[in-house]
């Protein structure tokens, strides 16, 4: 252990040229250094070792046995070494490492965050995505507590905490989610008003999505607080019990994905039945691995910037 300490790139680095070249001088001008410096160095690394590495006379240089089997181990330290170099350089031009993402159960249903995350994946190979499923507020948390890196999420319910960045993607319709047979299908638009009277479906106050407070706000501008019939923690389950008949429901309309037998989804005519994909982050966190996946997002979706902390 005392001689990998005390052991140095540069003499491993020496050792080679010397080895490859079987001569001091030739090797000594390959590394631009002098050669008495070089025969020194060697004799210091020999004695580090505790072998002898090169037998040499005035005319001659050879490998030792001990010599030929640390060379070959001092090639693959040396390579190593700079592997890891180049690794590290790659990493902050943000092209290898890691990226943690969280997303609502919506996100993989949106054009914008398959475009996004395909590209992204395309043009940095090297850096692996962890996807984590989760909901808006959760993942607001999970950022802060540098859980995730980045999150895709829903206009989250209260005020967005002061250190996190967040970017609108697109703007996304609300949609009805009702039974087929349903009467107000019949109607050539639908507006919120229009529900008023029928029992809804909604997400669980807990459920950690900011689509229930966008819901009822939009219900309360149109002069009512809708019945709630049941409660579900996801969005499929929620569109499952309207096929059963339990209520209707008002989701974004990425989740219209979802081909469900005896559900229809029909768009709202308000012109505030609308959500947003958001895109959020640590403000002046992340490096580069962050911030290229940002400017991408960014490019591949680009409706303004929105948000409770921070606005570019």
């Amino acid at each position: 252990m005392k001689v990998l300490q005390d052991m140095e790139l540069r003499h491993l680095r020496y050792f080679v040229a010397v080895a490859e070249e079987l001569h001091f001088t030739r090797a000594a001008e390959r590394l631009h250094m002098g050669q008495p410096p070089l025969s020194q160095q060697i004799r210091l690394l020999e004695e580090e070792v505790g072998a002898r590495l090169l037998d040499r006379t005035r005319r001659w240089v050879r490998l030792t046995e001990a010599g030929r089997l640390f060379l070959a181990d001092a090639r693959r330290i040396l390579a190593l070494a700079d592997q890891a170099s180049a690794t590290a350089r790659r990493a902050e031009r943000g092209e290898v490492g890691e990226l943690r993402i969280g997303f609502t159960a919506s996100t993989p249903l949106t054009d914008v965050f398959n475009r996004v995350v395909n590209a992204y994946r395309k043009q940095y190979p090297q850096v692996t995505l962890t996807m984590i499923d989760m909901t808006t507020m959760r993942q607001l948390q999970a950022i802060t507590d540098r859980v995730i890196d980045l999150g895709f999420l829903r206009p989250p319910a209260g005020e967005t905490p002061p250190d996190i960045r967040i970017t609108s993607l697109r703007q996304e319709p609300l949609v009805l989610v009702a039974p087929a047979s349903h009467p107000l299908l019949r109607q050539r638009e639908i507006r919120v008003r229009d529900l008023a009277s029928h029992p809804f479906v909604t997400f669980l106050p807990d459920a950690g999505t900011g689509i229930q407070r966008q819901v009822l706000q939009l219900c309360r501008e149109a002069g009512f607080v809708p019945e709630v019939a049941l409660q579900a923690g996801e969005g499929s389950t929620i569109i499952g019990l309207v096929a059963a008949g339990c209520g209707i429901s008002i989701l974004p309309e990425s989740f219209s994905a979802i081909r469900v037998k005896g559900v229809r989804y029909r768009r709202l005519a308000d012109a505030g039945a609308v959500t947003e994909l958001m895109l959020a982050c640590r403000e002046g966190d992340g490096g580069e691995l962050v911030r290229g996946f940002f400017e991408m997002a960014k490019g591949g979706g680009g409706e303004g910037e929105v948000g409770g902390a921070v606005r570019e």
